[in-house]
């Protein structure tokens, strides 16, 4: 690291993030700079499998960009909890499959630029159907699947465009191609 931490302040303290606000020295030439950041606990991510080989996403409003998106089950992760918990509690809630086996996927920072967020992302396989346990604040949310050339598609179009999704589905394609023959 080229730069030293002068001062670091929590201006905003909320549910999903705290924003932070570092006043920093670089080292070399003496400059001042500011950085900001958003500090969120992580979440996970978790792309179900089903026996016919189609990939489960669910379609939920998102507050922030006032749309609907297409996305891989995720929730936020509970203070000390471990994700593979978290994913197995987003697939349960968000779409009503429980899994046999989840397996990790990897791990994608969604914008490092300014957040610390990161996400674990899994797959789950041996699934079986049930019924969803959604939050408030997910009404509406629908289940869907898709084969993965359909993915593609959708991917191709912007039909699909949260981040998230388009990691874990590439991580999917290269880790658990087998899962498709």
């Amino acid at each position: 690291m080229n730069f030293k931490i002068d001062k670091s302040d929590i201006l905003y303290k909320g549910v999903v993030f705290n924003l932070r606000v570092d006043e920093i020295t670089y080292t070399n030439s003496g400059n001042k700079g500011l950085r900001q950041v958003a500090e969120h606990p992580g979440g996970a991510v978790v792309f179900p499998v089903t026996d016919d080989k189609k990939i489960v996403l669910v379609k939920q409003y998102r507050y922030a960009v006032d749309e609907w998106l297409l996305e891989g089950a995720a929730g936020k992760l509970e203070p000390g909890e471990d994700p593979a918990h978290c994913a197995e509690r987003e697939l349960k809630e968000e779409t009503g499959y429980t899994a046999s086996k989840i397996e990790k996927l990897g791990e994608v920072f969604s914008s490092p630029g300014f957040c610390d967020e990161k996400l674990y992302l899994y797959v789950a396989t041996g699934l079986t159907k049930g019924e969803h346990a959604r939050e408030e604040g997910e009404e509406g949310m629908e289940v869907f699947e898709y084969t993965m050339s359909e993915l593609d598609e959708l991917i191709r179009n912007d039909v699909i465009t949260d981040a998230k999704t388009i990691a874990g589905f590439n991580l999917l394609k290269i880790k658990f191609s087998g899962l498709f023959e």
